[in-house]
């Protein structure tokens, strides 16, 4: 079931309210009910859907978890248990003449230990049958107790955290406000040198607070570098730009290049061509927890001037002739 839409499920929209949720559920179980559909086990697993789908739906934490995750992030974070403590079906099923209580050993008959759900649960005296619970015999699982199913976790909150290119280099400390469950709050970061965008950093009990007392989730932040008007970056390595004029490119010459370092003389040898790309070994990004560096590599243009001077055009008109 973790895979199936609860809203196409009771067939409601994602904006569906309480009311919608509940009438929709009380429709639904009516008709596959599986005192009024006997021996249909197509009937038996619908009415096991909607119900899930109800419990998730019906309390606006889980349905916000739901709606935040998906059903594949959900079930990863609310058990079966989970999903079903504090959830009372009894008395929207009053339609079939049982009470609030004794839920589904009215549905299914059988006596002996009883089962309780978190205070104010539809579940309160659930039994067991035959060796095996009710609950169990019509959703599957073993040992479903919730008197002492652990509380869920509450949920992980993942943010984005936008730093410049050089703090992603150099690493820094940072302090960082974000809001959480509607408060403001604040917490100090450190950013390791040669974080890489995409890269999540944790911190742990700092996400929502669990439902029933659980423990909180964890804060992640996920790295954005942000573009940086000097250098491009590709993975570990560096680009940056430099133009030279057509005579240094044919003779050769010496330049200055930026790098995070500090500027490098660099040498740009005679016939370079334009797009050509000189490297610099080991002066790119810093590769996290080590001590090696991509490289920086220079590209190089050749600049054309789009107006000539008196005496640029005379001397390039002599060389025309030459081949230049």
């Amino acid at each position: 079931m973790t895979t199936k839409d609860y809203y196409q499920i009771l067939g409601i929209k994602k904006n569906a309210t309480e009311a919608d949720i509940k009438k929709a559920y009380r429709k639904l179980a009516l008709k596959y009910h599986p005192d009024r559909n006997k021996n249909n086990k197509d009937a038996e697993e619908r009415f096991k859907e909607i119900s899930e789908a109800y419990a998730v739906l019906s309390d606006k934490n889980k349905r916000s978890q739901y709606d935040q995750f998906g059903a594949t992030g959900f079930h990863q974070r609310f058990s079966q248990e989970d999903i079903f403590r504090g959830v009372n079906l009894g008395d929207i099923l009053k339609d079939f003449g049982l009470g609030s209580n004794d839920l589904f050993s009215s549905l299914f008959g059988g006596s002996g230990r009883r089962y309780k759900t978190h205070p104010g649960g539809g579940f309160s005296n659930f039994r067991q049958s035959g060796g095996r619970n009710n609950f169990e015999t019509i959703f599957g699982g073993e040992g479903f107790n919730t008197s002492q199913a652990s509380p869920a976790k509450g949920n992980d909150v993942i943010l984005p955290l936008r730093i410049t290119l050089r703090e992603a280099a150099f690493g820094v400390q940072k302090k960082v406000s974000y809001l959480s469950e509607g408060q403001k709050k604040e917490v100090s970061l450190k950013i390791p040198s040669g974080i890489s965008s995409e890269k999540k950093l944790r911190l742990a009990g700092k996400g929502s607070a669990g439902p029933w007392g659980g423990a909180p989730g964890d804060l992640y932040f996920k790295i954005e570098i942000l573009s940086d008007p000097v250098f491009q970056k590709e993975g570990d390595d560096l680009y940056v730009e430099k133009q030279i004029r057509f005579s240094e490119a044919a003779l050769g010459t010496t330049i200055e290049v930026p790098t995070l370092k500090g500027n490098k003389t660099v040498k740009i040898p005679p016939g370079t061509q334009s797009n050509t790309k000189i490297r610099i070994k080991g002066y790119g990004m810093p590769k996290i927890k080590s001590s090696v560096s991509g490289d920086l590599y220079v590209k190089i243009s050749i600049a054309v001037p789009k107006v000539l001077t008196k005496i640029q055009r005379e001397h390039i008109e002599k060389l025309s002739p030459h081949g230049l």
